[in-house]
């Protein structure tokens, strides 16, 4: 034990002492800040002040267009209307777009006895948010000129094409009555399923760098004096798992530091609010150990048996293979929490930490399939640490030539 904790210490401090673990750990946060000032400022005003023309054959509706656009006072609007308009005119809005007097112009052409025609030019072709507000104020003008048309008052007209807003509500386990949010739940999910991932996959291969670099430098066999195999693999996954929980730790404080911010707190209230449940805090380091184990233990497998760091990045797609499956299913999994895929994933040991998170997000799983999830991946962990150990007993003293699959074989029953 005295070895295993002697290694695990010397993991963490050269780790940790690291200018890249100072850079990564400091660094991430501040980029998150400043990513999130910058979406906020960008977004202030989005779309907004934008010059255009209503051009029409029928003046009631284009000014009826105008009305709706006006309405919306975040869009500061400055809106001609063009009416009646023919081809000529339209010649000469294009000449205006082109010369940026305005910044687009709306066609709107009402063919007797047929449905109204609508088409927006303007310099820009990725200006959705005025291309949206204009296809509501079109819609609305015409659905109240149709039902001013057949006697309907203006102002009750007005009333009916202004809808009703709907919110969504959720419930409970307990048969409490929540407001929900599917988007805020979305990204929820999504997010700490990138930090799950992100995390265990970088520290995994964190170890098996570190199996490489020793084993190519051969200082594996002075430590191999004082020390068994076992406890070295058992000190270097206690020691860079502590380092990863270090690091996320100082994140997620850094990160409710920030969440408090005004600019924070502004982004993300109303529709985009997110909550973090105790139960999700609490779980959220336990499947980030127990998906570090399993992919550090099989990194570590995996690395004992190569020669060089290259050759080990030629397997890295197969080993992240079940993280891409687990964001490959998020659609699923957040549209239907309860579906077979949903369930067989957070099951599965290599996508149950990221799959489970997701279900998480949109509706918390019965307690059993969290007992089984985990029950499965403490097996799974056992069972992949007993194989890598072997392999990693015997790997790391051979050098010179790359191991096939008989010889791995030949390696287990060595050991």
């Amino acid at each position: 034990m005295r070895n295993i904790w002697l290694v695990a210490r010397r993991e963490y401090l050269e780790q940790v002492r690291g200018r890249a673990f100072k850079m990564t750990t400091f660094g991430v946060p501040a980029i998150f800040a400043v990513l999130i000032g910058i979406g906020y400022l960008s977004n202030l005003g989005l779309g907004s002040g934008r010059h255009l023309a209503v051009a029409s054959n029928d003046p009631v509706l284009a000014n009826e267009i105008k009305s709706q656009l006006l309405g919306d006072k975040d869009a500061k609007t400055r809106v001609d209307i063009v009416a009646p308009a023919s081809a000529a005119e339209h010649d000469a809005l294009v000449s205006e777009v082109h010369a940026k007097t305005i910044d687009g112009f709306l066609w709107v052409e009402t063919p007797a006895g047929q449905t109204p025609t609508a088409t927006y030019t303007s310099s820009s072709s990725g200006d959705f948010i005025t291309g949206g507000r204009l296809h509501d104020a079109v819609n609305h003008a015409i659905l109240d000129a149709r039902l001013t048309s057949a006697g309907t008052p203006h102002d009750a007209a007005d009333k009916l094409v202004d809808g009703v807003h709907l919110e969504t509500y959720q419930v409970k386990k307990d048969g409490s009555v929540v407001k929900s949010n599917a988007a805020a739940s979305f990204w929820k999910g999504y997010v700490m399923a990138i930090l799950l991932s992100m995390t265990t996959m970088i520290y995994g291969m964190n170890v098996a760098r570190s199996i490489i670099q020793e084993k190519t430098s051969r200082i594996f066999e002075v430590m191999l004096a004082i020390a068994k195999p076992t406890d070295m693999l058992a000190g270097k996954l206690i020691g860079v798992g502590a380092v990863g929980l270090t690091q996320v730790g100082i994140w997620l404080v850094a990160g409710a530091i920030l969440l408090g911010t005004p600019i924070a707190a502004t982004v993300l209230s109303g529709d985009y609010a997110v909550h973090v449940s105790a139960f999700e805090a609490i779980l959220f380091p336990v499947y980030f150990v127990l998906g570090y184990l399993l992919y550090s233990s099989l990194f570590a497998g995996l690395a004992a048996s190569c020669e060089t760091e290259q050759e080990l990045q030629m397997y890295m797609p197969l080993a992240a293979a079940p993280t891409w499956l687990s964001f490959s299913l998020i659609v699923v999994v957040m549209n239907d929490s309860n579906s077979v895929w949903a369930i067989a994933g957070s099951l599965f040991p290599p996508t149950a930490p990221i799959i489970m998170f997701l279900r998480m997000a949109s509706q918390v799983p019965p307690m059993w399939q969290f007992a089984v999830s985990i029950g499965l991946l403490l097996v799974s962990i056992w069972v992949v640490l007993w194989i890598s150990a072997k392999l990693y007993r015997v790997g790391i003293l051979m050098y010179g030539k790359r191991a096939t699959l008989p010889e791995l074989v030949r390696w287990l029953r060595y050991s």
